[in-house]
Formats: C-alpha cells, sequence, structure tokens
C-alpha cells in the first residue's frame, strides 16, 4: 500500500492526517512550525519531517497538500518533480497557467495529479449523479448551489474563493462540461477588497444553466445543492441533521398543453444512502488511484475546469465591484 506524507497541519490538514493515518498510509508529517509537526507525528505513529527530506525518501510515494493556498503550486510542482504522486486541497493553484503546468508534468511523469474537491466523494453527491448521468431527472435544465453561513471571515481570500470551488465542482460534474459562460456579482461589507457574499452564474452548451450562491454574512447555515431536470427535481441539503433526509426527488408533471403551464405537485421521495464519512471515500480514492495506476475522479484536469470557472468569475466579479464604487463616487 502506497506511502504518505502529509504538508500543512492546520485546520483542515488535521483531518486529513488523522484519515491517512487510520488508513494506515501515514509515514511522515510535515508543517512550518516544528512542535506542531512533532506532536502531529506522535499522535498518528508517524514522523515528523521537513518538506525536502520527505521529497528526497524514496519510500514515500505520494504527498498531500494542505498549505496555505498561494503554496499549493509551488508545493506540488516540487513534489512532482520528485516523482511524487501529489493530494492537493482545493484549489490546486491561484492562477490558471500554473495548473495547467501542474496537470502537463503529472502528465509527463505519469504520476497521479488530485485535488480535494470533497463532496464529490459525499456518498449522498454520489448517488445523486448517480441518477443524473442515468437520466433519472431527464435533461438538465438548471442547478443552483447554496454555500451560506455566518462567519469565518477570512482577510486573505473572499468567499468566492473560500466556498465556491466545491459547489462548481459539484455542478461541472452533473453537467459533464464546463460553462460557455461565467458571470459573477457581489458585495464588499467589511474588509476592503475581500467580497463576503458573490453570485457565480454559470450558461452550459446545450442550454442548461447553473449559479452559486456564497455568503459568510448570513442569518443560519446552508447547503443546499437543487438540481431541476425536465423529468424530475432532487434536492441535497447537506445542512440536514437526518441523513436519510439529505436527498429527496421531486416527480412534480407541468402540463404544458394549455396556455399557461401547470404544475401538478408530487410528494417528496427521499433517496436513502449508506452513510460514510467523505473525507474517508476521498483519502482512501487517492490510495486506490497510487497502487492501481487510476486516474482520480477529481485528478488534476477536474481541478483545472474548477479553476478557470472561479477565474472567470473572479474577473467578473472585479469589473462588478469596480463599476458599484464608480457608482458610489457619483452618487
Amino acid at each position: 500500500m502506497a506511502s504518505i506524507a502529509h504538508v500543512g497541519y492546520g485546520y483542515w490538514g488535521k483531518n486529513l492526517a488523522r484519515n491517512f493515518a487510520e488508513l494506515g498510509v501515514l509515514t511522515a508529517v510535515v508543517d512550518f512550525n516544528p512542535e506542531a509537526a512533532a506532536a502531529a507525528a506522535k499522535a498518528h505513529g508517524a514522523r515528523a519531517a521537513s518538506f525536502e527530506e520527505v521529497l528526497a525518501d524514496p519510500a514515500i510515494d505520494g504527498v498531500s497538500i494542505a498549505s496555505p493556498a498561494e503554496m499549493h503550486f509551488a508545493q506540488a510542482r516540487a513534489a512532482l518533480e520528485a516523482g511524487k504522486h501529489v493530494y492537493v486541497e482545493k484549489p490546486l493553484s491561484l492562477d490558471v497557467v500554473e495548473a495547467e503546468a501542474l496537470c502537463a508534468l503529472a502528465e509527463k511523469r505519469d504520476l497521479r495529479l488530485m485535488v480535494g474537491h470533497l463532496l464529490q466523494y459525499h456518498p449522498i453527491y454520489v448517488r445523486l449523479r448517480e441518477l443524473v448521468h442515468a437520466g433519472e431527472l431527464g435533461s438538465l435544465r438548471y442547478v443552483y448551489s447554496n454555500r451560506l453561513s455566518l462567519g469565518k471571515f477570512r482577510r486573505e481570500e473572499n468567499v468566492l474563493w473560500s466556498f465556491a470551488p466545491h459547489d462548481i465542482s459539484m455542478i461541472l460534474g452533473l453537467f459533464g462540461a464546463e460553462p460557455a459562460h461565467v458571470t459573477a456579482q457581489g458585495n464588499v461589507s467589511f474588509t476592503p477588497g475581500v467580497a463576503d457574499m458573490v453570485t457565480v452564474q454559470m450558461h452550459f452548451p446545450g442550454g442548461g444553466s447553473g449559479h452559486v450562491q456564497t455568503s459568510w454574512m448570513h442569518p443560519f447555515k446552508e447547503q443546499r445543492l437543487v438540481v431541476i431536470g425536465e423529468k424530475a427535481m432532487a434536492v441535497f441539503e447537506d445542512s440536514e441533521p437526518d441523513w436519510n433526509a439529505k436527498l429527496k426527488i421531486y416527480r412534480h408533471a407541468i402540463d404544458t398543453s394549455g396556455p399557461v403551464p401547470m404544475p401538478t405537485k408530487a410528494d417528496a421521495e427521499r433517496v436513502v444512502v449508506p452513510q460514510s464519512e467523505p473525507l474517508r471515500a476521498e483519502c482512501r480514492h487517492f490510495i486506490e488511484a497510487i497502487d492501481g495506476g487510476l486516474t482520480p475522479r477529481t485528478d488534476g484536469a477536474e481541478g483545472l475546469s474548477v479553476l478557470r470557472v472561479l477565474d472567470k468569475a473572479e474577473k467578473a466579479l472585479a469589473e462588478n465591484l469596480k463599476l458599484q464604487d464608480m457608482n458610489k463616487a457619483t452618487a
């Protein structure tokens, strides 16, 4: 079984290190704080090491990276150049050209490059995607995702980069394509230059559309993915505490024979899915990709697709915020 070194023992990195350790593959832990690395290594039966020591160790097959986003590209590139398979937390990079370079390097070296789009491994989303691709809902017309909460406010990245990658990844996975057109709007309420509410609109080839609404200035937590198909509708309510109520299908019918479309409502159908931890499935998937030479579900290409949407949304958001500032100045 593959041997994994984990880099970055912060808020999310602790969860990754724990899962790799419980899967029996964690060999080393790296953190810029040597004391944190030592404590983590002791807790998980691994050793504390420097990043350079990990890259030079031929016994380590893969590197898991959960460092600050601005470090992802440099660390992932160094690991790939050292012949290591790489799992990197979202986003793959902060720059499309850099992400393209990582994908090309992984392909050239025949190494697995995987991006941490966690919800792609959530068993509820996996089942929803199966239903969509099997045609259970019919052709997709509209998909929207809300990821809203009160805090945690950030100063180093806006809510688009903090919240939206997971939702964009899910929507692209459902449509099986990148959008042809992307727009975005948002507001800056507290930290100058850092948007705390952003809405992204996506229009796909073939006519389907989707949007993602993100905010950390919302009165309550909401994590909801709604899928509207020509035959049925589905709702993935991740903030629903009852696991068996997280996924529901609505087989509403719409009669278009008259002058005005008339809906006939149907009761919600619960879709029961066996419960499991998404992060455990994601970590196991990385190990299996290394051991079996398989392409990860969220490989570099998938991460690059998400990054391209984020890049287009960021540029559209910047134009929108610039226009807002101009309107304020002339008011």
